[in-house]
């Protein structure tokens, strides 16, 4: 307790001389507002998160390119995900920077001396507006104050508001694409354009990553390679997912494509891929050695190689995972299960004519006061006593699969 509130003192210590360091910027900033409006604005758009968290970010990108069409946009994010956006057409800059706080990324990229060094090389790129789409990261948000950029558009806090010019109240049950996209209309606004016309919804503003020519050939050899028969039902399991709690049980998965392959056979031929990194290669073979369906493992694939995959597929099973995100990019139906993360929030960003069942836990797990709890980071000995993606039974998951393969297996017998 003594050594939080210590980290807690030093942390406000750490905010108070960032503000008083930067104070100097941030008014010749709010003058440059004030004096002129950028005709051809240059803007940053910061987005550190996983792969799942940039997918749902691309709807802010061409909504962006498609109001201002002269806009210079730069999107920074860390160098775990930074495949998803480098290849977007809306993108002409793109910045890779080890965010302190998120996965990979050093305990010393919290020493001020890297805020100060980034902030300085920003500031040369001479930005017109800088939107954080993360909630809670005070660093960013003094990152783009010591940028000196003069419009600064994040969500309000204790720890960012101080940081930035306009802040935009998270709100509950809303989804994550739509969050941002709000953020977006703010920005907009900053720089005297229109807001986003319309409902954010996922029909006006749908996921984007497409697969390279060479990505799409590779996936077809690979099936082929497999012996998979192209007119065979394709379905893909990705059992992983960043955190270990959201993580289902093996042989459930094992028990659900036997018998999914047991009833689909006296209607289609069907072949399961089961997908994930290289460190998930004992999770794939326990599912494989459990299952008597027929099921190949595919590891080691770069994000678009992955998105190829997932695109030939005609669905795709898993949990709460950038994944699944991929794979509604892709127009693939999903049927995914949630835990401690909320679905309202992170759910599939698809249109209604795409087909996407979530199961959402209904399990409260000791210690936590509400479903979602929201928590994802429990050391390995606390991971029993939070079972509520464990619990959820197979035939729920069944019955949604069932649902999500009407129209599938309709259309490959037209």
């Amino acid at each position: 307790m003594r050594g939080h509130s210590l980290n807690r003192f030093l942390r406000r210590i750490l905010l108070l001389l960032v503000r008083l360091y930067g104070a100097a910027g941030a008014r010749a900033a709010a003058r440059q507002v004030r004096q002129s409006t950028a005709t051809k604005p240059r803007i940053l758009l910061i987005r550190p998160d996983y792969l799942g968290d940039l997918v749902l970010t691309t709807p802010v990108l061409q909504a962006l390119k498609t109001a201002v069409p002269d806009a210079h946009i730069t999107m920074m994010v860390g160098p775990w995900s930074s495949e998803v956006v480098a290849r977007h057409p809306a993108v002409d800059q793109l910045l890779v920077c080890p965010f302190p706080g998120v996965r990979g990324a050093h305990k010393k990229s919290l020493r001020p001396f890297l805020l100060m060094r980034i902030a300085k090389q920003l500031k040369r790129g001479n930005f017109d507006l800088a939107i954080n789409f993360r909630l809670k990261s005070w660093w960013i948000s003094a990152l783009i104050y010591l940028a000196g950029i003069p419009r600064r558009i994040g969500y309000a806090s204790s720890l960012n508001t101080p940081f930035l010019t306009r802040t935009l109240p998270e709100r509950s049950h809303e989804h994550l694409s739509a969050a941002s996209l709000r953020l977006l209309s703010a920005g907009l606004q900053s720089l005297n354009y229109p807001p986003l016309a319309g409902p954010k919804t996922p029909e006006r503003y749908p996921l984007y990553f497409k697969p390279t020519v060479e990505e799409h050939q590779w996936a077809i050899q690979r099936l082929s390679t497999e012996g998979i028969d192209p007119a065979a039902l394709l379905i893909v399991i990705h059992p992983g997912a960043g955190a270990a709690v959201k993580l289902w049980r093996s042989e459930a998965w094992a028990n659900c494509a036997t018998r999914l392959s047991q009833s689909l056979a006296h209607t289609t031929a069907v072949h399961f891929v089961l997908t994930g990194t290289t460190g998930e290669q004992p999770l794939l073979e326990e599912i494989a050695r459990a299952t008597s369906a027929r099921a190949t493992i595919v590891t080691g694939m770069s994000i678009g190689q992955l998105a190829a995959l997932l695109e030939l597929a005609q669905l795709v099973l898993g949990v709460d995972s950038g994944a699944l995100h991929l794979a509604v990019a892709q127009g693939t139906p999903t049927v995914r299960i949630y835990g401690p993360i909320d679905p309202h929030n992170f759910g599939p960003w698809g249109s209604q004519e795409q087909q996407h069942v979530v199961i959402a836990s209904t399990h409260r797990c000791p210690g936590c006061p509400i479903i979602p709890c929201g928590h994802l980071s429990f050391p390995p000995h606390e991971l029993v006593s939070h079972p509520c993606v464990r619990l959820v039974p197979e035939q729920q998951v069944l019955d949604a699969v069932a649902l999500a393969l009407q129209e599938v297996v309709l259309q490959k017998n037209v």
